[in-house]
Order: structure tokens, then sequence, then C-alpha cells
């Protein structure tokens, strides 16, 4: 299926302020979604992927509600994989990869040769191949973060929704993981607290402050001095690097030598 593109069209959810958040995010885009602690990143990000519904506003896939189709129907188009994802300890590493075809399989459940091969991509797409076998309860923060990811690439989504996918990834596989997303034939809608990654790897980010869109666009023109002051409370020097890459300078103080 071709990547998928979503509008959020003025977004409220009162339980974590979010108010009236509208942007647009074009079908193959790699969207980063910025801000500080308590801004309302993830629970942006829980209204798309049908966790929590909106009390006003829509998320529309294509022109379409998500909230206003089956939720099997829309779990075929959207992946999610968050900071909380649940994974039952005893079930090995391939099992829990295996869960993102529940939408696709019939009545009985079973699943195809089909079905097993694009398990297998997925799980090798994600380095986690050699962890078939284990049990999640046996597995490192990063390699059950990558084995979740590989559950949500295994849905084959139209839209895929990471929340902090950094988080426990050495360094190694960070660069793995946004190698992977730059190639995905997917929509990508991401949240981050590292900008200069943000700078590195989306398209355009969309930055939240106190539950409202603060500012949106490419990074070159949204990751300001100005803008990181204001939203950040951080002095911070922003150039573009011979290589047309976004330098951010932060000013993180030193312990002098004794």
């Amino acid at each position: 299926m071709k990547p998928a593109g979503i509008r959020l069209d003025a977004v409220c959810w009162a339980p974590a302020g979010l108010r009236d958040v509208s942007f647009d995010v074009a079908p193959g885009e790699v969207v980063g979604l910025l801000g500080p602690n308590g801004s309302g990143k993830s629970s942006l990000l829980r209204c798309v992927y049908r966790r929590v519904r909106p009390d006003s506003g829509a998320v529309l896939l294509d022109g379409t509600d998500v909230w206003r189709v089956p939720a099997r129907e829309a779990a075929r188009h959207v992946a999610a994989v968050t900071q909380d994802a649940p994974a039952d300890p005893d079930t090995t590493a391939e099992q829990t990869v295996a869960l993102g075809r529940l939408p696709y399989l019939g009545a009985l459940g079973r699943m195809s040769r089909d079905d097993r091969r694009v398990v297998h991509d997925a799980m090798e797409r994600c380095d986690v191949g050699a962890l078939a076998r284990r049990r999640m309860a046996t597995l490192s923060g990063g390699e059950r973060q990558r084995v979740n990811l590989a559950r949500a690439l295994a849905q084959r989504p139209r839209l895929l929704v990471l929340d902090e996918p950094t988080n426990h990834l050495d360094l190694h596989h960070q660069v793995a993981l946004f190698g992977l997303l730059a190639v995905l034939d997917t929509t990508v809608l991401i949240a981050l607290h590292d900008l200069r990654l943000a700078a590195a790897a989306c398209d355009r980010v969309a930055v939240l402050r106190d539950g409202v869109l603060a500012a949106e666009g490419p990074p070159g023109t949204v990751l300001t001095p100005a803008l990181l002051a204001d939203v950040y409370r951080v002095t911070a020097d922003v150039a573009t690097t011979p290589s047309g890459a976004l330098s951010i300078d932060l000013p993180i103080p030193r312990r002098p030598m004794p």
C-alpha cells in the first residue's frame, strides 16, 4: 500500500491540555514532533493511533477520520511503537513480532507462509532475527524496543507512529533506525527529544508548547535560537554546516580541571 497522508485538524484533548493542534504530514514524509516534557507530544500521538479519542477535532488519514473506521481496519494502516509498549514477558521475540499480523488473519488466526515471511523480514530489518527464540523478559531495553519496532513493521502500515523510539538504543542502533526510516515506504510521525537527531533525520518538525502548536516547518527554519529560547528556555547557537546539516550547539557547562 502507498504511504498515507495525515491531517491533524484542530485536535483537542483536555487531560493533556491539547488545544486546536493542526498540521499536515504529506505521504512519505518523516515529521518530528518536538517539545519539552509535558508539552503534549505523547498524548497527541495517542490520538493518532487510537489510544485516546480527542475531545474535538479530527485525525484524518487520507481524508478519513481514523476514529470512524473499525479498529481492525485502522490497524492495517496505522502502527505505533510507544514508550510503554506492553509485552508478555513469557512470549518470544518472534511471537511478539507476529502480533503485527493479527489485523490480517482470518477467523482461525492462522498465519500463512506470506505472513511468516513478513515477520521474518521485519525482524531482519530491525536486527532482531537472532533473538527470535528469546523470551521478552530476557531482553535488554534496547532489544525490546527493536522487537516492538519489528512488530509495527510487520503490520505493513501506511503510517508509522513512533514515541521516543531512541530510548534505550545504543548509538549504532539509533543510526540504524533512522537509516531504516529513510528507506521505508511509509509515512512517519515521530516524537523526539534530541533536536540534533530531529534536524538530521526529519523532513519537517512540529513543535508543541503547553499543548499548543508553537511552530511547524523544515528544521532549518523552525529550530532557530529564538524558538529554542522561547520553547526550551536555552540559549543555543544554530548554524548550517558545509554539508548542509543543521548544527545546534547547546550551552552545556564543563567541570573545570583541577
